[in-house]
């Protein structure tokens, strides 16, 4: 079993459901260090001043924002600070959409959701309750020092976490400048049922298991033809750890009987502001 990645509870009007969130995909990609050739020891990232192509000491870094061209506001690591959002250790649940509402451009990173601390049956009522409206739960969730928007929805047994991308994030179709001979396109009938038997032609099932990263498999192949070879050279890693906390459940249904009786104020997304240009 996965080891989860955070513990909390998804708050669900007045009823709070502990849950555990699990990674739902993993990055495969290969992953080229650089070594220096000649010991090979890793090579980092020196802090050079891009003008001067100097070396410069962490303490005289300053981390700023470009406010005009060429121009800078600089923030401290104190307001840096104050400015992140506090982990509050809750999936904040503040409305309910279509299914179909949310573009497919918004969608980010998928995550597993699973009950903790004998949260099952609450856990089930959400999925349940959302397969049979057809709906999602729009949620703000804090991750990594970072407010995310969020929809959750029900997949087989489980419930989906997956993150939206914030909408000044998400580029309008109108950026591509699709020209007439699209957008009045005159499609011809019979070309346009040659095109639909192609379709069904090549339509068969899903089966991902066929299909893979040429490339990975390549470069993964050759690593192990050097390395049976004895074409290996010894370098020193590092390692990395994180942290998790967890929640706690009340009795379902008197918290069900307040939620309905006496609604909590909406809880709506911190307003984002966009960088001047």
């Amino acid at each position: 079993m996965a080891r989860a990645i955070w513990k909390g509870a998804i708050s669900f009007g007045l009823v709070h459901i502990p849950v555990a969130l699990n990674t739902a995909v993993r990055t495969e990609r290969v992953d080229f260090d650089w070594l220096d050739k000649r010991s090979m020891e890793p090579v980092g990232y020196k802090r050079v001043n891009k003008v001067t192509g100097k070396d410069i000491d962490k303490e005289n870094i300053v981390k700023g924002v470009e406010f005009e061209k060429g121009r800078y506001v600089v923030i401290s690591e104190e307001e840096i600070r104050k400015a992140r959002p506090e982990a509050t250790q809750t999936i904040d649940i503040f409305s309910f959409v279509e299914a179909g509402d949310i573009p497919l451009q918004h969608f980010d990173t998928p995550y597993y959701l699973s009950p903790d601390r004998r949260g099952g049956k609450v856990y089930a009522l959400l999925r349940e309750t959302l397969a049979s409206t057809g709906k999602v739960a729009l949620a703000t969730v804090v991750l990594h020092t970072r407010q995310h928007l969020a929809l959750l929805r029900p997949l087989d047994d489980a419930l989906v976490m997956i993150t939206l991308r914030w909408p000044e994030e998400v580029r309008g179709l109108d950026t591509l400048e699709l020209d007439s001979s699209v957008t009045e396109a005159k499609v011809d009938k019979r070309e346009l049922d040659m095109a639909k038997r192609l379709v069904e032609d090549m339509t068969g099932a899903w089966t991902p298991g066929e299909y893979h990263d040429a490339f990975r498999q390549t470069i993964l192949d050759l690593v192990e033809e050097k390395a049976s070879k004895g074409k290996i050279e010894t370098v020193e890693q590092g390692e990395a750890a994180g942290t998790e906390k967890s929640a706690d459940i009340l009795d379902l249904t008197e918290l069900l009987k307040r939620s309905l009786g006496g609604k909590k104020p909406e809880k709506k997304p911190a307003k984002k502001t966009r960088k001047a240009s």
